[in-house]
């Protein structure tokens, strides 16, 4: 296959904005990025990133908080944004993203806070504990062909596997087959289906794009999300990336996802924690 390049990719095409003035931007949500029904929530993530790296004076997401107000759907799209602070090293600024409803009155779907800065500008001095996740090689790792029918969340009832290159760890893929270990856990490699390279903005996708860890603690739906936070540590190297979450704790009808993505060269360059809503 061959590599596509930023800017040509079905994911730039997707998550493209474009300006209308004073901080507007319009976009078309692309159902090819839906898990079942919804639209992805990192894919959406990716949208708004995009927008606001228009509007602000520093490229990279460095921190970014999303806000799950109501369920956006395939079509047309408004974000607005503003810039809340413009720093030397830093800009921090909001985005919301509408949509009209079937009444065609505008509804608010996601709200953004974020900080932007310049990644290739970060001193090199790395001091952490954190290790790669102990996975397969990606070969030995399990592809949406290799789902058993039955793994309907997995194969064909979602989009989004067919814009992706998804290969799970056999370790945390026993829910497949009825088997899920309740470790609330899930690893894999992950790259997009046309061979783009990650950046920092395919980053905000990475952490969203695994199957939820409600499937190995035994939950059968899909589990919505209410908000995701991601740190972006780094500009990821060339190749695929490895991404690991685990939930802790599932109370009162809501858990954690606590992600790490890693790069083709051992460094993690990005973190995220998002609170979902357990499958009924």
């Amino acid at each position: 296959m061959a590599q596509a390049t930023i800017g040509n990719s079905e994911f730039d095409r997707d998550t493209a904005v474009v300006p209308r003035g004073d901080g507007v931007y319009e976009a078309e949500l692309s159902a090819g990025w839906t898990i079942v029904q919804a639209v992805n929530g990192g894919y959406l993530l990716a949208v708004l990133g995009r927008a606001l790296g228009r509007a602000l004076p520093h490229p990279d997401p460095f921190s970014i908080t999303a806000h799950y107000l109501t369920a956006s759907q395939p079509g047309p799209a408004v974000i607005r944004t503003q810039v809340a602070r413009a720093g030397r090293t830093l800009s921090t600024g909001q985005a919301s993203l509408y949509q009209r409803d079937e009444n065609g009155a505008e509804v608010e779907r996601i709200r953004v806070l974020a900080s932007y800065g310049d990644l290739d500008a970060l001193a090199d001095d790395v001091r952490t504990s954190a290790k790669p996740p102990a996975m397969p090689p990606r070969e030995h790792c399990l592809s949406t062909a290799d789902a058993p029918e039955s793994a309907a969340p997995f194969r064909g009832s979602t989009a989004i596997v067919d814009r992706i290159d998804l290969r799970l760890d056999p370790a945390t893929s026993g829910w497949a087959v009825g088997a899920p270990s309740g470790r609330g856990e899930m690893r894999g490699w992950f790259g997009l289906a046309d061979g783009r390279d990650p950046d920092p903005l395919s980053l905000l996708l990475a952490v969203d794009a695994l199957p939820p860890t409600g499937f190995d603690l035994g939950l059968a739906g899909w589990v919505p999300t209410v908000e995701l936070t991601v740190h972006v540590r780094a500009r990821p190297a060339p190749g695929p990336l490895r991404v690991a979450i685990v939930t802790r704790n599932l109370a009162g009808g809501f858990l954690e996802e606590d992600a790490e993505v890693w790069d083709a060269e051992d460094r993690l360059v990005a973190q995220s924690r998002q609170l979902a809503r357990a499958a009924s």
